[in-house]
C-alpha cells in the first residue's frame, strides 16, 4: 500500500541546539566618504552587545537554518511524531528506529504499543545515540498500527545521515635509553566551527605507568584553564610511559611490548555539546637492544674541571648464552680515563645484567660527551662499541680561575 494512502503521518526532526547570533561588524573611520553611518548602523544591530558592537560577540540565539553536520563521538538527538491527521481512530501503534551503519543494524527504540490514537493525537519517540562510526548512517522508521476494520498496516521512511571526522589525531614515539617511551601527540580540530578540549589522557596498557608532561609542577595546565581550538588550529600533548618493574627486568618482553594505549578526547562545541572519541590502540616499533647492551644509569650533569667524577652504566646480556667480555676505552678528546683497558670482565650469565663503574677526569670547559668504550665477545670475536652514551658539563671552579689569572 502506498504511503500517501496511510491513516498516519510520520515527521522526523533532528535536536540540536542553537547558536548565538552575532553582528556582521563593518566599520571604517570617521573621516572616511561613509563618515559614522556603518557605525551607526553596527550600534543599531540588535544581535550586538553595547560597547563591544565590533568584537561579534552576539547575544541572541539563532535556530539552525540548515542540516547540522553531526561528528564522530558526538551524541544524534532526534524527535519522531507519528500523527493520525484522519477523522478516524487507529489501534495498536507501535513506533520502532533502527540506526543502521555500514556495519551493523542498532536499535535505538521499540516503545510499547499504543491502543489507539483519537484524530490530531500523536506518538513521540525521543532518541540519543553516541555515534561511533564514520561515514553514512540510515535512521529507519517503522510504525505499525491497525486501521478500524482491524487490518494490519505498517510503512517505513529512511533518513540519511552523514557522520564526519572531528579530529585528526597524530603520534610520533620516542625510545629514551632509559626505555621510557616518550609519546608527542598532535590534535587537529577539523570541524567548521572551534571546539573547547575538555580532556586528553592517555589510558596507558598495564605494561606502563603514564605521566603526564602538560601541567606545570603546581598542577595548573600549561594551556591555561581552557584550550580553544579553532578550525584547523593544531594542539600538541607529550607523555612519559616507563615500564613496569616486571617488564623492565625482561629485555625480550620490553622490545616485544609495542601496545602503548589509546588516547580519550573529551571536547565541548557550540553550545557545551559534548564529544568524546578514543583512538585505537597506539602502536609503537619495538627497540632493537641486540645481544649485549649497555646504558648509563648514573651521571652528574655537571662537572668541574681537572676533578675526578664517576659514572655508572648498566651492562645486559640479552642472549641465551653466558658470554666473556673483555673492555676497552679508547681515548676521547677533553676527557682522560682513570680505569684500566683491555681488562676481562666476569662471566655474564644469560638474561642478566651487572653494573659498570667508570672514572674520568675532565680536561676541557664545555660540553663533553661520553664515548670511547668498547666491548669486546672472545667467544664470537665480535665488537660492540658505544659512543655517545652521554653527555656532561664541564665547568670551572673558583680555586682553577685563580691560578689561571695568577
Amino acid at each position: 500500500m502506498d504511503t500517501e494512502e496511510h491513516l498516519l503521518a510520520l515527521k522526523v526532526m533532528r535536536l540540536t541546539r542553537p547558536t548565538l547570533a552575532s553582528p556582521l561588524p563593518i566599520t571604517c573611520d570617521s573621516k572616511d566618504l561613509p563618515g559614522n553611518l556603518l557605525n551607526n548602523v553596527l550600534q543599531q544591530d540588535p544581535t550586538s552587545v553595547e560597547g563591544t558592537e565590533t568584537l561579534c560577540a552576539g547575544q541572541f540565539l539563532l535556530l539552525p537554518q540548515n542540516p547540522v553536520n553531526i561528528y564522530l563521538g558526538e551524541t544524534f538527538s532526534s524527535y519522531i511524531c507519528v500523527y493520525n491527521e484522519t477523522e478516524q481512530i487507529v489501534n495498536n501503534i507501535t513506533v520502532k528506529v533502527d540506526l543502521q551503519t555500514s556495519s551493523q543494524r542498532l536499535p535505538l527504540s521499540v516503545n510499547p504499543p499504543t491502543p489507539k490514537l483519537s484524530p490530531d493525537e500523536t506518538v513521540n519517540v525521543v532518541i540519543h545515540h553516541e555515534v561511533k562510526e564514520i561515514g553514512t548512517h540510515i535512521l529507519v522508521c517503522e510504525v505499525c498500527y491497525q486501521n478500524p476494520s482491524g487490518m494490519p498496516m505498517s510503512f517505513r521512511k529512511f533518513f540519511k545521515i552523514m557522520v564526519l571526522k572531528p579530529l585528526d589525531v597524530k603520534t610520533k614515539f620516542y625510545n629514551a635509553e632509559n626505555d621510557d617511551v616518550y609519546l608527542e601527540a598532535q590534535v587537529q580540530n577539523i570541524t567548521t566551527g572551534p571546539i573547547c578540549l575538555e580532556k586528553v589522557a592517555l589510558d596507558a596498557s598495564h605494561l606502563f605507568n603514564v605521566t603526564s608532561l602538560n601541567e606545570m609542577p603546581t598542577g595548573k595546565s600549561i594551556f591555561g584553564k581552557t584550550t580553544i581550538l579553532q578550525p584547523q588550529a593544531i594542539c600538541q600533548f607529550l607523555y612519559c610511559l616507563s615500564p613496569s618493574e616486571k617488564l623492565s627486568s625482561d629485555l625480550k618482553s620490553l622490545s616485544g611490548a609495542t601496545n602503548i594505549g589509546k588516547l580519550d578526547i573529551v571536547w565541548r562545541s557550540n553550545l557545551g555539546e559534548r564529544g568524546r572519541l578514543q583512538t585505537s590502540q597506539l602502536q609503537r616499533m619495538g627497540p632493537d637492544y641486540g645481544d649485549i647492551r649497555m646504558s648509563v644509569i648514573e651521571l652528574p650533569n655537571f662537572v668541574i674541571l681537572e676533578d675526578l667524577f664517576t659514572f655508572k652504566c648498566k651492562l645486559v646480556n640479552n642472549c641465551e648464552r653466558t658470554v666473556d667480555l673483555m673492555i676497552y676505552l679508547e681515548n676521547v678528546e677533553g676527557l682522560a680515563w682513570c680505569d684500566i683497558s683491555g681488562r676481562k670482565l666476569e662471566p655474564l650469565p644469560p638474561l642478566s645484567h651487572k653494573i659498570l663503574e667508570f672514572k674520568c677526569i675532565p680536561l676541557i670547559p664545555g660540553l663533553r660527551t661520553i664515548s670511547g668504550i668498547k666491548l669486546l665477545d672472545t667467544f664470537l670475536k665480535r665488537t660492540y662499541t658505544y659512543d655517545e652514551l652521554g653527555q656532561v658539563f664541564v665547568i670551572l671552579n673558583d680555586s682553577t680561575e685563580k691560578s689561571k689569572c695568577i
